[in-house]
């Protein structure tokens, strides 16, 4: 249940809650991709963070994070960066070795590198496909670091035996409430586009929103977690809702990123650019402090990151 409202604020005709996104520490990777061509490298890596919106029940969440220009690989050839993110290191890599290896391998041209330092915190993904090459397979060391080389059809499939983590946060969102499903969901495209711009982050969810938020809980033990019942339209009058007056629909844009500051930005960056036509309210899920001890406060954020700042790709570390 979101924290009620004290002192809105106003952003043209749309009313900024001043309420929190609850987030909470995550375990996170980055994995640069890349193929012959900037279509294979993006195949590989869209077919690698298939089915990873939520671990509610998904093994990670993992998507996208940019577009590389040949300069910015390792190889010098076309590139994705794609961020994954888990409960700890051990699920982490449990979900990459199946992830790459089902996904990356198998697709035409690839090869897969670690785009975060390395310290003692690293996961083996390389280091267990080898086995795959069934005594074939070869390793190399350059700069420090170690590759190896498996053997398959089209040639040699390359990954990195270690790649880097580091402790990210998961569950930054904002929710953007209005009077009809399709400029809703125009203004939250608007508004994914803008947190696209923003290095270190992921919106894990399809095209990056999420029309059937979740909260904790469910009248069926089994189950984690069940709709957010606060914000559905069609039950209004049966529960209480958080939907105001004349609005008939709720899309959440839910955020992870590699630190804290990354969420908070992007969540000031999404509240500004989803500022559109048919937008009444922006606001942001919590369950009272109890999920995540990271607390963004909406009316905070805007202040701290105001429009006009710089808001380019980071290059790969």
């Amino acid at each position: 249940m979101s924290e009620p409202a004290t002192s809105p604020l106003i952003l043209g005709a749309v009313t900024i809650i001043d309420t929190f996104a609850e987030a909470f520490p995550m375990t996170a990777a980055r994995l640069i991709i890349t193929a012959e061509t900037p279509a294979w490298a993006e195949t590989a890596a869209r077919v690698m963070s298939g089915y990873a919106t939520s671990v509610i029940a998904c093994d990670a969440e993992a998507g996208v994070e940019r577009i590389l220009e040949p300069h910015e690989t390792p190889d010098g050839r076309p590139g994705v960066s794609l961020l994954a993110f888990a409960f700890s290191r051990d699920a982490l890599e449990k979900a990459l070795i199946k992830r790459v290896g089902q996904c990356v391998m198998t697709c035409p041209t690839t090869a897969c590198y670690n785009g975060l330092l390395l310290d003692e915190k690293t996961i083996t993904i390389g280091g267990r496909l080898r086995y795959f090459g069934d005594g074939w397979q070869i390793s190399k060391r350059l700069e420090g670091r170690r590759y190896w080389r498996i053997p398959v059809m089209d040639g040699e499939f390359t990954c990195e035996d270690l790649f880097g983590t580091t402790k990210g946060v998961a569950g930054g969102n904002l929710i953007l409430l209005g009077t009809e499903r399709m400029l809703v969901l125009h203004a939250a495209e608007t508004a994914v586009a803008a947190i696209r711009r923003l290095p270190d982050v992921l919106l894990p969810f399809p095209g990056g929103i999420a029309r059937s938020g979740s909260k904790v809980g469910s009248k069926y033990k089994a189950l984690r977690a069940s709709t957010n019942t606060a914000f559905a339209p069609s039950l209004r009058g049966l529960v209480p809702s958080e939907l105001p007056p004349g609005c008939d629909c709720a899309y959440e844009i839910v955020i992870d990123g590699l630190t804290l500051e990354a969420v908070e930005r992007a969540t000031a960056v999404g509240i500004r650019a989803g500022c559109q036509p048919g937008v009444v309210q922006i606001t942001a899920g919590n369950y009272g402090g109890k999920l995540g001890p990271h607390h963004i406060r909406q009316h905070d954020v805007l202040k701290r990151y105001p429009a006009g700042e710089p808001e380019e790709k980071s290059a790969t570390e």
